[in-house]
């Protein structure tokens, strides 16, 4: 058994929609960033990849780049997905907690954890998704960004 661990934070700005987990949640702010911002997916990818023993997203789809501007994370995740198949890498489970000041995001967790599974062929039972906030401390508690941790473990062919 393999673990990564990922992290990721984007600032929020006004004009763009709030993506996480590949489900558009209802908000008058969205996150900032080359690709559509959610950070949910964004840590998830970068634990995968840590767990694999790989380059981050950063390295792989690098915000320079212009082939990547506007990329949906659910791409992202599909991407890092396959590489992870290809090289004998199975997906144990991940579980992951937003800091979000708003807006609740309860309503749409179910939903989140059906998209990742789906994304990484696992069981939605194998996806932990949680929100809290920061308490109104910090770039977070003053509603300036939303940060993602996640944990993810893998199994690989060969391990034993």
């Amino acid at each position: 058994m393999r673990v990564g661990i990922g992290y990721d934070v984007h600032p929020l700005a006004e004009g763009r929609k709030l993506i996480l987990g590949g489900t558009d949640i209802p908000h008058d702010r969205g996150l900032a960033g080359h690709s559509d911002g959610d950070v949910l997916l964004h840590s998830i990818a970068d634990a995968l990849l840590g767990g694999a023993g790989k380059d981050d997203i950063g390295n792989l789809f690098p915000d320079n780049d212009p082939r990547y501007e506007g990329i949906s994370s659910m791409s992202i995740l599909t991407r890092v997905q396959r590489e992870l198949l290809e090289e004998g890498f199975r997906v144990h489970n991940v579980d992951a907690v937003i800091v979000a000041e708003e807006p609740r995001l309860s309503p749409y967790i179910p939903q989140m954890r059906k998209n990742i599974a789906q994304v990484l062929g696992i069981k939605p039972e194998r996806v932990g998704v949680k929100s809290t906030t920061s308490e109104g401390l910090g770039f977070l508690g003053k509603k300036r960004g939303i940060a993602c941790w996640s944990v993810a473990s893998l199994k690989k062919k060969e391990d034993r």
